[in-house]
C-alpha cells in the first residue's frame, strides 16, 4: 500500500471517530505504520479536521521525519507498540465516553453480545498511572501492559486500540464503545447472561473477517460524506465493496465530496 494511500485512510479515520463521538477538543490521536516510520495526526486540531496537510511522519524513536505543525506529547503511546508490535499496523487512542467509563471501575467486558466477540480473548489493563504518557518509559510500560491483545484500557485516561490495519482499528475502537454502551444499559434491566467461552470463540470465526471489514469502512465513508464531514482536500474514487479490494482500496472516498 502506497504511502498516499495510508495518508488518505488516516485522514478518512480520523474523521470516522470524529463523527463517531470519539473527539475530545484537540485530544486524541490515530496512527499508521508506514515501515519503519509512523504517520499521526499533528497537535493542535480535532478529528473530524484532519486533512493531509495536519498530518506529521516520527520515526520509530519519534523523531520528525516529515510534515509540518506540534507533534502530540503521547505520541510515545504509539512509537512504542509499533516497537514492541511488529503485527500492529494501526493504532488508536482517544477518550470515548463509554470507555473511558469503563476503565474507571472494578469490572469486565462481558460476551453479551456479537460486537463482544471481538474481544473474547479480553482486554489488557494500564493502571501504573493517569498521567498523560509523554516519555519513552512510560510509552513502553503501555505497551507491556498492552501485550498480545487488541486493546489496552488506561485507568483514568482513556483507551488505546489496535488493528492490523486501520479499518480494524478504527472498527474495533467504535465495536468497543458500542458493546460497552450496550453492556451499562444491559445492568440496568438485571444480571448479565453472557455466552459461553466456545460460543464466543464460534460467533468471531462467523462474523470477523476481512471482507466484511472493508464493507463496513465503506459504509462509514459513506456515512462521513453524507454528514457533510469529509476533508475537501480528498477527491479520489470511492473504495470498492468487493473482497479483494474492499480493504486494500478502503482510503477513497465517493468523488464528491462536500463540507
Amino acid at each position: 500500500m502506497s504511502d498516499q494511500s495510508l495518508r488518505e485512510q488516516l485522514v478518512w479515520a480520523c474523521r470516522i471517530l470524529g463523527m463517531e463521538g470519539h473527539g475530545d477538543y484537540t485530544l486524541g490521536h490515530i496512527s499508521v505504520r508506514d515501515g519503519d516510520n509512523v504517520i499521526m495526526k499533528r497537535n493542535g486540531i480535532g478529528l473530524e479536521e484532519v486533512t493531509q496537510d495536519s498530518l506529521v511522519t516520527l520515526d520509530l524513536d519519534g523523531n520528525r521525519v516529515a510534515g509540518e505543525g506540534p507533534i502530540h506529547l503521547e505520541a510515545v503511546l504509539h512509537t512504542a507498540v509499533y516497537r514492541k508490535r511488529p503485527d500492529v499496523q494501526a493504532v488508536v487512542h482517544t477518550h470515548p465516553i463509554y470507555s473511558t467509563a469503563f476503565g474507571a471501575v472494578d469490572t469486565k467486558l462481558e460476551m453479551i453480545n456479537h460486537d463482544a466477540v471481538l474481544f473474547y480473548d479480553g482486554l489488557a489493563y494500564f493502571d501504573d498511572t493517569a498521567e498523560l504518557i509523554m516519555t519513552r518509559e512510560q510509552g513502553d510500560a503501555v505497551a507491556s501492559a498492552l501485550g498480545d491483545k487488541r486493546v489496552v484500557v488506561l485507568r483514568g485516561h482513556g483507551v488505546l486500540v489496535t488493528g492490523k490495519t486501520l479499518p480494524w482499528a478504527v472498527y474495533a475502537a467504535l465495536t468497543l464503545e458500542r458493546v460497552l454502551q450496550i453492556q451499562s444499559i444491559a445492568r440496568t434491566f438485571g444480571d448479565l447472561k453472557p455466552m459461553s467461552d466456545e460460543m464466543a470463540s464460534t460467533v468471531y470465526q462467523d462474523k470477523y473477517r476481512d471482507e466484511f471489514i472493508g464493507n463496513y469502512w465503506s459504509y462509514l465513508i459513506r456515512q462521513v460524506t453524507r454528514a457533510g464531514m469529509a476533508p475537501e482536500d480528498e477527491r479520489a474514487q470511492r473504495p470498492s465493496t468487493t473482497s479483494g479490494e474492499s480493504v486494500e482500496r478502503a482510503g477513497h472516498a465517493p468523488e464528491q465530496v462536500i463540507v
